[in-house]
């Protein structure tokens, strides 16, 4: 989730704690009917039929065996949770035999649905040294616990309801992971993640099963590399590599995300960066004495010219003023907008309560307040050690920071030719990696035979409406972005979204992932959810004639 070396540059303190005031939605029921879409009458909380909540852990479970039996959570005992979230695993494996302690922490949910019977999931969260269990507890696991929300309630789009998922704090040093890091570069984040999941395939029987590695922010890094490390292991046995999904990947050269892009970026998001006529005209200036209107102009471009230049000839790249646009931009909105979330920049005050202790663009805890996974009726629970657990690591977890190459230089283009099945995601209002930035990423990128995209992306991505099963997990429907496929890789621009997808436009995260599954045949389909297939959609003709909405 966090890029430290970014917030660390941006970091402001003197921050009062808030209180918040919840909305009454309940008033809006009858406006929020929609065709094809409807709310239960009674807003249960627990989610719709199909989901696997009511499993637990029995001797019929293919997955409980004697090796396994210690990591049993069970779904009935956990802290806050008041409802049977159904059989899951959870623990520490080590990374090798040798008796050195390191080991990575993971949470292991199996899937009801009969699609799933052969394959397995791994969620990453980024950072680096950022926690899997983020993305676990307020993005895309059975059950949520979002910011200034009062207690935890049933996820019905939890990505376990689609396939078997395991949520995995990496690399050592992240969460509950513990030993010393030793890792340089993605190349050995690489190498001993696929240790690591062998031991995890071994302990739960998983061989030949078809895997998909999925991540966001520097999981850009994360993903990319293991998958390829995994494919250059030539052993389907284990490492059966059959896709890969990025949302708001580091992928680039950081100017590229930042700097260059910043611009148009606010421009396009004016109404929450209300600043003075007189810096509106210093950063239009600046970034266009910078060069970065005329790169955009030239390199932002379907097909593409030809390759950029390399990360010291970018423009600006030598210049103070240049350098400090970002930054300048991210000073004045905070001097407006205090509470200004940098990974969903429609956010304002008050400040929410969010029991990761992180909730926007700084870290948040109010008084007498705890984190939730430091709690240690928690850690019994979800058999974690007895430590002090960080969403972010304070400390490295790669020794001299991380010396490789942009995953987008060469090693993604690979995994797209060798899978021809990845999905790139960038949400609309996330200004830690901008989506701009990731579109000049992959027009840089050679697969396939040709350089980048040929056509620009323009066709709708459509999210199916649904069964709506309660106030508090309400979600989007309908053309919801913008799509784009060639030679094996889709990008999709995704409206009204942060940086951390799944977190706010759930319906959206399933939806790519039916499509990363093969269950779908494209973000442009109109069928309806897999796990809710009772529900009116628009005709293929209607959505024919309408193109995407971002970018």
């Amino acid at each position: 989730m966090h890029l430290f070396q970014l917030i660390s540059s941006l970091a402001f303190g003197g921050v009062a704690a808030a209180g918040r005031s919840t909305r009454h939605v309940g008033g809006f029921a009858d406006r929020l009917q929609k065709p094809g879409r409807s709310i239960a009458a009674d807003m249960p909380l627990m989610p719709r039929d199909f989901q696997a909540t009511a499993k637990r852990a029995t001797a019929a479970s293919p997955f409980l065996t004697n090796t396994t039996a210690k990591f049993v959570v069970n779904g009935t005992a956990i802290p806050d949770v008041d409802f049977d979230v159904g059989e899951s695993y959870a623990g520490s494996i080590p990374l090798t035999t040798d008796a050195d302690g390191n080991n990575l922490f993971f949470w292991f949910f199996p899937s009801k649905n009969p699609a799933a019977e052969k394959e397995i999931l791994i969620w990453l969260n980024g950072g680096p040294g950022c926690s899997s269990l983020e993305g676990f507890l307020q993005e895309n696991g059975p059950f949520l616990w979002q910011y200034g929300t009062y207690k935890p309630v049933a996820n019905p789009y939890s990505w376990h309801e689609l396939t078997n998922v395991v949520w995995v704090e990496q690399p050592v040093g992240t969460g509950f992971s513990q030993g010393i890091p030793t890792a340089t570069s993605e190349e050995d984040v690489g190498k001993q993640f696929m240790s690591w999941f062998k031991n995890f395939v071994d302990a739960f029987g998983m061989q030949g099963y078809s895997v998909y590695v999925t991540g966001e922010s520097y999981a850009g890094q994360y993903v990319p590399y293991i998958a390829s490390a995994m494919l250059d292991a030539n052993d389907t046995t284990y490492y059966n590599v059959s896709g890969i999904m990025i949302y708001d990947p580091s992928i680039a050269y950081d100017d590229l995300q930042s700097g260059v892009t910043v611009l148009p970026f606010v421009e396009s998001a004016a109404a929450v960066f209300p600043f003075n006529d007189t810096f509106w005209a210093d950063i239009r200036a600046r970034d266009a004495a910078c060069g970065y209107a005329d790169f955009r102009d030239e390199f932002l471009s379907f097909p593409p010219p030809g390759l950029l230049p390399g990360p010291d000839d970018l423009p600006g790249k030598n210049n103070d003023s240049c350098q400090a646009l970002y930054e300048d931009i991210f000073d004045a909105v905070t001097a407006v907008n205090p509470c200004f979330d940098i990974y969903a920049v429609q956010t304002t005050c008050p400040l929410l309560w969010d029991v990761m202790g992180f909730p926007g663009s700084f870290g948040y805890q109010p008084e007498g307040a705890s984190i939730y996974f430091n709690r240690t009726d928690v850690q019994e629970a979800i058999n974690a050690p007895k430590i002090e657990w960080e969403e972010c690591a304070s400390g490295d977890v790669f020794v001299g920071g991380d010396s490789s190459l942009p995953s987008s230089i060469t090693v993604l283009p690979g995994v797209i030719e060798r899978t021809q099945n990845v999905i790139i995601g960038h949400g609309a209002l996330d200004m830690v990696l901008i989506a701009n930035g990731t579109l000049l990423a992959i027009q840089n990128m050679t697969w396939g035979g040709a350089q980048g995209f040929q056509t620009a992306p323009k066709d709708p991505f459509y999210v199916p409406y649904h069964n709506e099963v309660s106030l508090s997990t309400l979600a989007a429907s309908g053309v919801m972005g913008t799509t784009h496929t060639e030679r094996g890789l889709t990008y999709v621009g995704i409206a009204l979204s942060g940086h951390m997808v799944p977190q706010y436009q759930p319906t959206a995260a399933y939806r790519q992932l039916e499509v990363l599954l093969g269950r779908v045949s494209s973000l442009s389909s109109v069928d309806p959810f897999t796990t809710d297939a009772n529900v009116t959609q628009v005709s293929a003709s209607e959505l024919a004639a309408e193109d995407g909405n971002f970018p």
